[in-house]
């Protein structure tokens, strides 16, 4: 028999057919594992009996490479939300009622999550990516574009709430992602910060409509621990409040629309 002629007593293509299961298991495992880096072991009621993680197990953590220098091993960090949210029901998996302030306690449609509390940065420059116009060098509002700096910040009740005192804008993507003002009542000592994307700029009567919460719900919103940059997770904590607002900012809000 000539070297190599194992086609005549080995069924190369059964052999062939074996390998790719083998393998393709393997791969659905190692997909199916690496999937749940993030969002495991899932919360239930039953978590602190049970570790809800299903097969396969949650794999081992390993460290990555950031894009701006250094390497992080990801850790779920997570809030504390006893004394917050109670169940309505006593089955598993009912709905949870606020105790308190939904919005300020960030919970429900304002909740938020405990992401890195440092500034996003730039690509190439390495700067904090989202930053007031006047901390921009070179960065302005197009001359063809309405300038919300001045305009009054009117609420959902009709009410004044502030006033536009600058722009927030994100140096990669040349967008306004943000308006700053000033509260209705503080003489520039409480600065809100709030999306641009949860207001309208009526720029014939020169205000800026944010229907998403109450002139009392303005002025209490999260506050930025440095003037001229947001953190991540200030972003997200702000962007909580405001959102959740569209849901708890009134008790009518609360209720069925049929």
């Amino acid at each position: 028999m000539q070297t190599g002629a194992i086609t005549s007593y080995i069924d190369v293509a059964q052999v062939a057919l074996y390998a790719f299961w083998l393998f393709f298991a393997g791969l659905i495992w190692y997909l199916r594992q690496e999937d749940k880096r993030e969002g495991y072991p899932l919360e239930s009621d039953r978590s602190p009996y049970v570790t809800v993680e299903g097969l396969p197990p949650m794999p081992r953590p390993k460290s990555l490479q950031l894009a701006h220098g250094g390497t992080i091993v990801p850790h779920r960090e997570e809030r504390n939300l006893d004394g917050l949210l109670i169940p309505t029901a006593p089955w598993p998996g009912a709905p949870m009622q606020p105790l308190g302030d939904p919005m300020k306690d960030g919970v429900g449609p304002a909740s938020y999550a405990l992401r890195a509390d440092v500034p996003d940065l730039t690509f190439d420059q390495q700067l904090p990516k989202i930053v007031p116009l006047r901390a921009a060098e070179g960065y302005y509002l197009a001359a063809q574009d309405p300038d919300p700096r001045g305009y009054q910040v009117v609420t959902a009740e009709g009410r004044i709430a502030g006033t536009v005192v600058d722009c927030w804008v994100d140096r990669s993507e040349t967008v306004v992602r943000y308006l700053e003002a000033d509260a209705e009542g503080s003489s520039g000592a409480r600065r809100v910060v709030f999306p641009m994307a949860l207001a309208r700029v009526d720029a014939r009567r020169r205000i800026v409509k944010v229907v998403s919460v109450l002139a009392s719900q303005f002025v209490e919103a999260p506050m930025l621990k440095d003037a001229d940059t947001i953190t991540i997770r200030e972003e997200d904590r702000i962007s909580g409040y405001f959102a959740g607002g569209h849901m708890y900012a009134t008790p009518q809000r609360l209720g069925p629309l049929i």
